[in-house]
């Protein structure tokens, strides 16, 4: 707990300090570490905890960027229009839940990113409530563009932190244990008597509801959104990819892997936006062939200190 803590105040003066001296770049980019914590994080309790492989995070992305856009065209206050994303996400999540959990494996793997194609065509073809192909216009934030870069950061900051304390109270529950059972033997979960369904759904619709939050936040930033941008497969992939940089399943892996991810992507993007996909692709595919349990592997040390050690195991 001690060294949350730490984690926290450095964070809270990252923000601090971006707020007082940050461009609009890294006010941008800041808020879209944000962003992709919260996603990483919310992915994690189910695809870290529970052992289930989601790829349902841009299903809830979309449907609470679209639910807040539509309240908030129909003249609902932002921060109700938010709130009541996360509440559709939710509701959502949990009748999908009770669907499809009994899945397992690739199976579960599969349906759940089939969600997201199914709502982008709904939204396509749902042209007088969504506005279909053409997209949607989001009313802007009233303000100055300095001070709504700063609202907006702030804003997904928030839910960063919220994702992760939930998270965090999330493993030391009852609900976290019978998460835990189930990662590891669901079987053996069901006969010791823990109900594994309700868990599932639950750690589902929790997940479901910060990613909600997530994608009204992300409507209202960006003023416009379209099913091809937000029901967009890299939101299911890039959490997954962060959280197995950072380490599947521990409460710290998902955050430092956004960190770590959108840092590399941000660096090679810049040098080399010829081929920064296929760098940025091969150097994951290499970090998690040689650390498979993501960067906490590491244990605090050197990459060139952990290939030594392994070097040295070999030998031996």
């Amino acid at each position: 707990m001690i060294r949350w803590i730490w984690i926290s105040i450095a964070l809270v003066a990252a923000v601090a300090g971006l707020l007082s001296f940050g461009d609009n770049y890294l006010l941008r980019l800041a808020t879209t570490v944000a962003m992709y914590v919260t996603l990483a994080v919310a992915w994690n309790i189910v695809g870290g905890f529970t052992g289930y492989p989601s790829f349902a995070t841009a299903a809830f992305f979309g449907l609470g960027a679209y639910a807040s856009g539509i309240m908030l065209v129909n003249g609902v206050p932002l921060g109700v229009a938010w709130i009541g994303a996360g509440v559709v996400s939710t509701v959502f999540a949990a009748a999908l839940g009770l669907a499809v959990l009994h899945l397992r494996g690739h199976y579960f793997a599969i349906g759940s990113l089939v969600v997201a194609d199914v709502l982008r065509e709904v939204t396509n073809t749902w042209v007088s409530f969504t506005g279909g192909g053409m997209g949607l216009n989001v009313p802007l934030v009233g303000g100055a563009a300095a001070a709504q870069a700063r609202f907006f950061l702030i804003s997904m900051a928030i839910l960063a932190v919220a994702a992760t304390l939930t998270a965090i109270g999330l493993s030391r529950s009852r609900l976290g244990v019978a998460l835990q059972c189930i990662e590891q033997n669901e079987d053996a979960a069901q006969v010791i008597g823990v109900d594994t369904r309700r868990a599932k759904v639950v750690a589902f619709a929790i997940s479901s509801l910060f990613i909600g939050i997530a994608g009204a936040i992300y409507a209202s930033w960006t003023t416009y959104i379209d099913p091809s941008d937000v029901y967009d497969v890299s939101l299911s992939v890039k959490p997954i990819i962060m959280a197995l940089l950072g380490g599947v399943g521990s409460l710290a892996g998902p955050v430092i892997g956004a960190f770590v991810f959108l840092g590399l992507e941000e660096l090679i993007w810049r040098n080399s936006l010829e081929f920064h996909a296929g760098i940025l692709g091969l150097l994951v595919v290499a970090l998690v062939l040689f650390l498979p349990g993501g960067l906490r592997d590491l244990k605090g040390r050197s990459v060139l200190t952990w290939v030594r050690d392994k070097m040295k195991g070999r030998t031996l």
